[in-house]
């Protein structure tokens, strides 16, 4: 039995963190990964669980490893959002498989998309969904299917490795690299190293959680850079140099951190040796005893910028960074390059709007014919669930949009079709409380009925629970979804609201209203409401976000 002395001389607890000597296990995560590195599963899909099929597939390689090629276990269709916290894995398991193709830099030419759109029709019921991370998503895989698939996706260039699991997952980068007049660097080089060295490496393979990364001199700030993991971001340096401002410790889910900037200055021929430092660090010293504490901005936290630049200098690097200036602030109002706008060859890009993302295999076919009809072998995805269609020569660009918009993928979206984003929701998930890409497709649908004149740039997110893929803490209207109760007293599908929240100028998780829910019926009305508030009361150029801080609460429910 211990003392009071004794135990006020316990040693601290360690979180896990390899760099300190903690290399045991400290969870069944952990144990899983020290048993068998994720990148080894593959072989085993190969060689037995597509030729013996489901039943055959280990269940920690089926609920773990298997995410190192992103694949996940589909929810079981019909078990109510009630359920999602109190079932074990195997009842909410489905026999089949969500398959998130990565996409590095948003860049597809148009043999990789009919590719995927091949993939969906034969062999994922013609399902294809564009994430805010760039990524796209197949539903309904059946695991006999997967070694066709990635024969098909590698043929063209395009990989499953890493899409999911404790790894670097995709790297963001903005879809008009290159081609920007604007742009303060072009990034596509770095994206190609970087991935050349760090994906599917085993010495990376490990990680505490996912991590997060950006690349972009996008002046617009398409990537999102202040909730990743680690964001290189555009700047010149008082020489008149370019290369970038390197930021750390960015994530949202349910704790919300923005990354911080070091003060160093990347020249572009060290990018992917910072990054190899960053990820380096977070492998040995990232927190491995609790699931919800592994993220990077968890040490970032702990630490602060100045150690944390301190260790990567001395411990990685083996070499100081310079120091460096901030990033402009990003160019106004959007952030998504949906529209028409002349690329610096003189040719134009096409940015358009599917609704949340939203798409199918016969639609990436079309979306690829559109392309080499019109003279484009380059397609890109954003971080908006958004598509762009590259080298559009002037006198080609209005019988484009005109077809893209016989299709429904709008050109000239309302402010609702283009800033409303939804994650995948109960429909296939298996953490989602709700449904999502219905209720956001109806709420579009009502909102544009109603409030046809506005045009104000306003976000609308739904996101089907509490860990925020589909980014609501950084939405004007973030919508977090759980069940709520309704005017009868029964138990319905609702949604908590965020109001206020954004990146940019004044980047910030918004304000929280105590109570502040609604059902998903009465979600149409709720923000027809509160949207018409800020539209009569709003000022000269004052963003929604802006006017929610001083905002009556009256005005916000």
């Amino acid at each position: 039995m211990s003392t009071p002395a004794s135990r006020h001389h316990k040693r601290p607890r360690g979180e896990g963190q390899w760099a300190l000597g903690y290399r045991e296990p400290l969870n069944k995560n952990e144990e899983n990964k020290k048993n068998d590195d994720g990148l080894n599963v593959r072989q085993r899909i190969i060689d037995i669980y597509s030729k013996r099929g489901f039943d055959s597939i280990d269940p920690a390689d089926l609920r773990g490893r298997m995410r190192w090629y992103g694949l996940y276990t589909q929810r079981k269709p019909g078990i109510d959002g009630g359920k999602t916290a109190v079932l074990a894995p195997e009842e909410l398991d489905d026999r089949y498989f969500m398959l998130r193709v990565r996409i590095d830099g948003g860049q597809l030419d148009v043999r990789q998309l009919r590719a995927i759109a091949d993939v969906s029709n034969l062999y994922g019921r013609g399902t294809a969904d564009l994430t805010d991370r760039q990524n796209i998503q197949l539903h309904w895989v059946e695991i006999e299917s997967v070694p066709d698939i990635w024969e098909r996706l590698e043929s063209v260039g395009l990989s499953t490795t890493e899409a999911c699991g404790d790894t670097p997952r995709v790297i963001l980068g903005c879809p008009l690299a290159g081609i920007d007049a604007e742009e303060t660097i072009d990034a596509t080089e770095q994206i190609r190293e970087i991935n050349e060295r760090f994906i599917g490496n085993p010495e990376f393979s490990n990680l505490p959680r996912k991590f997060k990364s950006a690349l972009s001199g996008c002046v617009a700030h398409c990537t999102v850079h202040e909730i990743n993991d680690v964001a290189f971001v555009g700047v010149v340096n008082e020489d008149g140099e370019q290369g970038y401002d390197l930021w750390v410790g960015g994530g949202l889910s349910t704790n919300p951190m923005l990354g911080r900037r070091l003060g160093v200055f990347v020249s572009p021929e060290r990018a992917a040796d910072v990054f190899g430092g960053v990820i380096g660090i977070f492998r040995d010293y990232g927190y491995r005893r609790l699931r919800h504490r592994a993220r990077l901005k968890f040490l970032v936290g702990d630490w602060g910028v100045e150690r944390f630049r301190e260790v990567l200098e001395t411990e990685y690097l083996k070499e100081p960074l310079p120091d460096g200036p901030a990033p402009q602030e990003p160019r106004g109002g959007r952030r998504d390059h949906v529209g028409v706008f002349p690329q610096k060859d003189g040719n134009f890009y096409v940015g358009f709007a599917p609704k949340v993302g939203r798409l199918d295999g016969d639609r990436l076919h079309l979306i690829a014919d559109l392309a080499e009809r019109y003279g484009s072998d380059r397609i890109r995805t954003t971080t908006e669930q958004k598509m762009v269609i590259l080298d559009v020569t002037p006198d080609r660009v209005d019988a484009l949009v005109a077809e893209l918009e016989a299709n429904d993928l709008q050109v000239n979206p309302s402010t609702f079709r283009r800033h409303t984003m939804a994650c995948t929701g109960i429909e296939y998930c298996k953490l989602a409380i709700v449904e999502t890409k219905a209720t956001a497709m109806q709420l579009i649908d009502e909102l544009e009925r109603r409030l046809p004149t506005f045009e104000e740039p306003l976000t609308i997110n739904v996101n089907g629970c509490p860990n925020s893929c589909a980014r609501i803490q950084v939405a004007d209207i973030g919508l977090k979804g759980q069940l709520v109760v309704d005017e009868n007293g029964e138990q319905v599908e609702g949604f908590q609201i965020h109001l206020g929240g954004s990146l940019g100028v004044s980047s910030g998780f918004g304000r929280k209203v105590r109570g502040l829910k609604t059902t998903a019926a009465a979600l149409p009305d709720y923000v027809e409401r509160v949207v018409t508030h800020y539209d009569t009361q709003k000022k000269d150029g004052e963003s929604f976000a802006d006017w929610v801080q001083r905002a009556d609460e009256a005005d916000l429910k």
